[in-house]
Order: C-alpha cells, then structure tokens, then sequence
C-alpha cells in the first residue's frame, strides 16, 4: 500500500474498501494511478463520469464561474439557475424543479414533496400517508431511505426507522396493485436496479405500473440518478416503456463528474405543495453547480451522447454474450449499463475485479455477485472491445485457476 492510500487509510472512515490502486490522474475513458499505469474506467464513478474525465467544456464552465460568481445561498437569484432548471424541464418535460447536491438528497426531496401533496391534494389524513418501493432498491443512503432498503447490512445498527414505507417485488404489476390503499402517496422506483445488480424488469413493467398508479390516484417517481442522462441509450430509462412520471429524480452525471449537482424534478401540481420555508438547501442550485448543470445537459445534446450509448451498448452488450464461460450466469443490461452475474457457487466477482484491475480494467462487483459496466458515454467501439477481449481472458484465466486444483486430486 502507496503513502497516499496509507493515508486514507489511517484518517478516513472504514466505510469504504477501496481496491488497491490510488489514482492520481484522468482523462476521458482513462485513469492513471501513482506508479503511471493506464486504466480504462469501465464503471464511470456510479454513472458520473458519462462525459469522460475531465471534460474540457465542463472544466471550462465550472471554472469560468467559479471566478464571477461562488455560492450565495438562494436568499437571492442568480443569473445561473434559472437557465439550469429550464433546460432540465423542458428535456424531461416536466414543469418544474427543484435543486440539490447528492442523489439522496434528491430522494427525501421527492418523499417530502410526496407526503405533502397526498395530504394537500389526495386528502390523506395526516400522518398516514405511505409509500411504496421495490424489494432490492438503492435509493440513497439517509436514515429514511435505508428505512426501506431490504438489504440488511444497509439498515443493521442505524434503527429505528421512520415509518410509512412498504415493498413490493421489482417487477410484479400485481403485488404493486395488491399493495396499494386510500393512503398510499406514491411508488418510488428505479427503470433498472443498478446497485441491486443490473436488474431489468420486464418489458412494459413501468408502462403497467404507471396505469396502475394514475388509476388509482397514486405518484409515479422514477428514480433516474444512475439511468438518467442517457445510460440506458434513452434520456430518461423510463422512456423505453413510454412512460412519463409524475416526478423523476437526476444527479450523478448531472454534475459532468465535476460537482455533486442533483434535482428533482415533477408536475407543477405536485411540486407546487412545497412553500417558501418548507425545504431548502445551502448549497443546492448554486451558480457553479447550475452552470455545470446547465453544461451538462447541452453536451449531452450537442454531442448526441444518448443516441451514442444507445449504439455503442448494443455494441457492448452483444460483446459480452459472447462471452462463453462457465463462470458467467447472466448479462444483463440495456445502453452502457451493464452486468455480468458470475456463479457465486464457483467465484466471488470481488476476485475477478481486482484480476480485472491487473490487466487495466476498472469497475467494481455490486449485489447478485455481478460486475457492473458503466462506462463513459465517450468510450470508441475499439476501445470497448478492447476491455471485453481482457474480461474474457481473466474470466478465462480464473476458470483455469479453478480447474487446476480438482485436477490435482
């Protein structure tokens, strides 16, 4: 272990187990850690870094803002956010939004503004409003939020949670319909589980939930941090089922990987329940966060980067299976998320992660024993497969690892 990570080590918190290597440069789909070695980063920081590292027009704004104006709180206007907020708006369409830092703040946002509008709007009696989400979701990692989480080291040692939450199966119309009463504000959910593995629900699921949800008087919320911005190969991931929520909540990549930027957005109906003094946030809508917002979302247009991860996802998922090991149950993805499920039974995919990291692939295992792909929306077709033919060979390699101790007996 290097002198720096030594460091992070002694003084940081253990709430991270970072791989073995300490990065100390980027550019693009590439990283170079302290000894100079090139990595290509296949996992994009979570879906942040869908620009590239370091991209130059996003430095550019976030720096020529950062010398005219910094963060004033939003006891004023500025002539940044409102600009942010409109495009946001008018590429989602919807009405309005509202500015955060991380994901998870976005989240509570989103279940404020859900509570308030069952209680103004639909007529809940007070204090009885619920909401629904999905066994196997990551939504952030608050009190609230973990509340809800069904996994347990999530929630162990950080009770008692707030009430008011249900689950129901990822995927199943008929358990969301069962579970739903006269009380229940909205359903919270992710297009695909990213943390719970790369979870796909079946075709025209969203579509479903959502009739369901209109007919009876329920929020559809889609959770868009990690799919938003183009990473399934549409806008928004829900628009592959036609859908469109009540709310939706951005951040990650809403930020170019530069600065935690964050929003959420929704009908002006539902937003339109929050007042002044209900909510807010020192740092949320700050003019260096807008303009790189603001930034953001026009790369993302002027660069058609959706419609470049809708091409080059097929691209890569149509590489990987072809992928022919034993090791590997499953591919599973859509647009440039992407995951390889491995045999528990057999491997660990933390093991081949860091083989993985050997060869100058970086990206990380998640839930269901899988290892995630998120790369940059910039990454070349050669470049793409260039990390699936390294993949394959590690795969290959931990198969032969393997083989050749039951051989020994």
């Amino acid at each position: 272990m290097g002198e720096l990570s030594s460091l992070e080590s002694r003084y940081g918190a253990a709430n991270y187990k970072p791989l073995p290597v300490t990065l100390v440069r980027a550019k693009g789909v590439h990283v170079w850690d302290e000894d100079g070695r090139r990595h290509i980063d296949m996992m994009g920081a979570y879906s942040a870094v869908s620009f590239g590292h370091c991209h130059p027009s996003l430095v550019e704004a976030m720096t020529r803002q950062a010398r005219r104006l910094d963060t004033v709180s939003r006891a004023y206007f500025t002539n940044r956010l409102g600009p942010f907020l409109a495009r946001a708006c008018a590429l989602t369409g919807m009405d309005a939004a509202l500015p955060a830092n991380g994901g998870a703040e976005a989240v509570e946002t989103a279940l404020k503004a859900a509570r308030k509008w069952a209680y103004k709007v639909k007529g809940v009696p007070a204090e009885r409003a619920e909401i629904i989400a999905a066994e196997g979701n990551f939504h952030g990692r608050t009190i609230a939020i973990v509340g809800f989480s069904s996994v347990p080291q999530y929630r162990a040692g950080f009770g008692p949670f707030p009430p008011g939450f249900k689950l129901v199966p990822f995927g199943d119309v008929d358990a969301l319909e069962a579970a739903i009463t006269p009380c229940t504000a909205a359903f919270l959910i992710e297009p695909i589980q990213g943390e719970g593995g790369i979870i796909v629900p079946p075709s025209g699921y969203l579509a479903e939930a959502g009739r369901i949800c209109r007919a009876r008087n329920v929020l559809l919320i889609c959770d868009e941090i990690q799919t938003g911005l183009g990473r399934t190969g549409r806008l928004l991931a829900c628009e592959h089922d036609g859908v469109r929520p009540d709310g939706v909540t951005l951040g990650k990549a809403l930020g170019g990987g530069l600065i935690p930027v964050s929003l959420f957005l929704a009908r002006r109906e539902v937003m339109d329940v929050f007042e002044p003094g209900d909510h807010g946030s020192t740092f949320g809508g700050n003019p260096i966060a807008a303009a790189v917002g603001l930034a953001a979302l026009d790369i993302l247009v002027q660069e058609r980067l959706v419609e470049r991860a809708a091409a080059l996802g097929t691209h890569l998922l149509s590489r990987l299976a072809g992928i022919k090991n034993p090791l590997v149950r499953e591919v599973r993805g859509r647009g440039l998320f992407a995951g390889i499920e491995l045999d528990a039974k057999k491997i660990q995919a933390s093991v081949v992660v860091e083989k993985l990291l050997r060869v100058g692939i970086l990206t990380k295992e998640t839930h269901r024993n899988t290892i995630r792909l998120a790369p940059p929306f910039i990454i070349k077709e050669s470049e793409i497969d260039w990390a699936v033919d390294r993949i394959e060979q590690v795969l290959g390699e931990v198969v032969e690892d393997i083989a050749e101790p039951l051989a020994a007996h």
